[in-house]
């Protein structure tokens, strides 16, 4: 029998693993800019955690939202999910997308309520949290409404909505100019496993003018070619300006982001072949980069 993630389909639909990715984020967000040793004990902890539940809720809301709206070009994709079984109706779909997207603030408010470190300090502790916040679900909403059909445009949003949530981990904590090399980085990487995996659903993307079906793979494959190797030739930036390499911080930092950097190039080397085993090695190479942004953060 399978675990209550893989037969529910109430749970199921969340992708957890998605939202479990972007909370670790908001976590590794704040604590790389202030350090684990300075977060501020059990409440600074508490505070960090309140936030990564505000993008787990938002990332699961936007998953359950792009099933609704996806529901027939998965019947090609991804066979398996909860609306094209029929494990889950289209109207059900839509109310719990609402209700995640809705409830996605209040961890933010409830934090500053119990006036735990960063989050209740002062009145205006939410101001730049609560923007980003109030932007990404904007973000989200014009791209699965709008933009998800218009291709490039559609693959860099999604790419700056992963990025953005370590900017609003470091945000929360008061620091967000330090995370800006982690917003850049995770972005460009993002947009190309977006465009990769535009080329791999190529046949089955009904409706949508993805880059691949409208200017081919090859032209595809330089995009994401471009994408990564911009976001390596800006992965020392921290080691330049604030993160000293002598440390140990700055030496975990420096191993884990070179071991990403070569999986990156390697999950782009044989496009546009090979494209499900390139999709594969991304994700890799993003794991290992959330290593090496956390090993910053051991200081």
């Amino acid at each position: 029998m399978g675990s209550a993630f893989d037969v529910n389909p109430w749970i199921r639909i969340l992708r957890p693993g998605n939202g479990a990715i972007s909370l670790a984020g908001t976590l590794i967000g704040g604590l790389s800019v202030v350090g684990v040793g300075s977060v501020g004990g059990p409440a600074g902890w508490g505070a960090l955690l309140l936030a990564g539940l505000t993008t787990f809720l938002v990332t699961s809301g936007g998953n359950v939202l792009n099933d609704y709206l996806d529901r027939e070009g998965d019947r090609v994709n991804h066979p398996d999910r909860p609306l094209v079984t029929g494990e889950m109706t289209p109207e059900g779909a839509r109310t719990y997308a609402r209700i995640l997207l809705g409830a996605s603030p209040f961890p933010l408010v409830v934090g500053a309520s119990l006036e735990l470190p960063y989050l209740g300090e002062s009145p205006w502790s939410l101001l730049l949290p609560f923007s980003i916040w109030a932007l990404a679900v904007a973000l989200l909403l014009a791209y699965e409404y709008h933009w998800k059909a218009r291709g490039l445009q559609g693959n860099a949003t999604v790419a700056l909505l992963t990025g953005v949530v370590f900017l609003f981990g470091a945000s929360v904590t008061g620091h967000p100019s330090l995370a800006l090399p982690w917003t850049a980085m995770a972005t460009l990487s993002t947009l190309s496993r977006e465009v990769i995996k535009d080329m791999e659903d190529r046949l089955g993307d009904v409706g949508r003018t993805t880059l691949p079906r409208a200017r081919g793979n090859q032209v595809a494959g330089r995009v994401a070619r471009g994408s990564v190797l911009a976001a390596i030739l800006l992965s020392p930036l921290p080691l330049l300006y604030w993160l000293p390499l002598r440390s140990a911080a700055g030496i975990m930092y420096a191993l884990l982001v070179l071991g990403s950097d070569v999986v990156f190039l390697m999950s782009v080397w044989w496009l546009p072949e090979r494209l499900h085993r390139e999709q594969g090695l991304s994700k890799v190479a993003m794991i290992l980069a959330l290593g090496a942004f956390l090993g910053a953060s051991l200081r």
